[in-house]
């Protein structure tokens, strides 16, 4: 097999997010404090195995949790759910993202200005889950804008998006929602609420796609930002979205020489070190 030019895209892996979710429940670990989180603190399963070695455990319903403390995952949760956590006098450790932070406040904002929220993502993604929460009882989450035709809003929308979606697909997922509701909106307000780190990651495996014949994608199965990535990559060359370097197949690489490698937002170094050395073995180096 010839040797491989091997690039890795020039933003990937960990974001500013995820390093500081990690860091704040490692550093309460340490302190042997007795740690669930709520859900996954970030979808990658290598971080949530590092984690359950050092004690931290996943609930996937807050009645799983009696005592200790509670982490918020990186996603965030809704008003409702944070009542249910202080109502029960549990200690909070709050790893929200910041950027996911900035989108609930802007859903808030819109809700309590009389709007209703539509929110361009994942009805059943953690993050969206909570953003609806932040938005009111008028909110409405969905990925196809012509449905809202279908649907009673009220004359006055706001339009945010899941942070870790694309800005072209929240471009036009936001045409169709003005055609959709053009007949009778009074006020539209579009909040751009996309993740710029995610951003970054997405328009530099894009660039890397454009050059090379074999993308590897490295992340969770269960991650959006991940999933975005392959999706913007796969139009342009072969790609594959893989979780550790035991899944890369030698066939993948048998006749291609310049191969692209990026990594969602909660993939750990760690795991595209791994990925780098195998396709390096493949060929024998590089």
């Amino acid at each position: 097999m010839p040797e491989i030019e091997l690039e890795k895209a020039r933003e990937l892996g960990f974001c500013f997010g995820v390093r500081r979710a990690i860091k704040l429940i490692e550093s309460a670990a340490k302190q042997r404090q007795e740690i669930a989180t709520l859900g996954p603190i970030v979808h990658n399963r290598l971080v949530v195995a590092k984690l359950a070695q050092m004690g931290v455990r996943v609930a996937n319903e807050l009645t799983q949790i009696r005592d200790g403390i509670v982490a918020i995952a990186s996603h965030g949760v809704s008003p409702e759910l944070l009542s249910q956590i202080q109502a029960r006098q549990l200690g909070v450790i709050d790893t929200t993202c910041p950027t996911v932070r900035s989108a609930q406040k802007a859903a808030k904002k819109l809700a309590e200005a009389g709007f209703g929220v539509v929110i361009f993502g994942e009805a059943s993604h953690p993050e969206v889950k909570g953003l609806l929460g932040w938005a009111g009882d008028k909110a409405v989450a969905t990925l196809d804008g012509e449905e809202l035709a279908s649907l009673e809003l009220p004359r006055r929308l706001g339009i945010l998006s899941q942070t870790t979606q694309t800005r072209s697909q929240f471009t036009e997922f936001t045409k169709r929602v003005i055609t959709a509701v053009a007949p009778y909106a009074q006020e539209l307000r579009i909040i751009n609420t996309l993740c710029q780190e995610t951003q970054k990651r997405q328009e530099a495996a894009l660039e890397l796609a454009e050059r090379t014949e074999l993308m590897i994608v490295v992340g969770g199965r269960n991650s959006a930002n991940t999933q975005r990535l392959a999706e913007v990559c796969s139009p342009l060359v072969e790609t594959h979205l893989i979780e550790t370097a035991d899944e890369i197949e030698e066939g993948w690489i048998s006749d291609r020489r310049r191969v692209g490698v990026t990594a969602g937002a909660s993939t750990p170094d760690e795991a595209i070190d791994e990925v780098v050395a195998r396709l390096e073995s493949f060929a024998g180096g590089t």
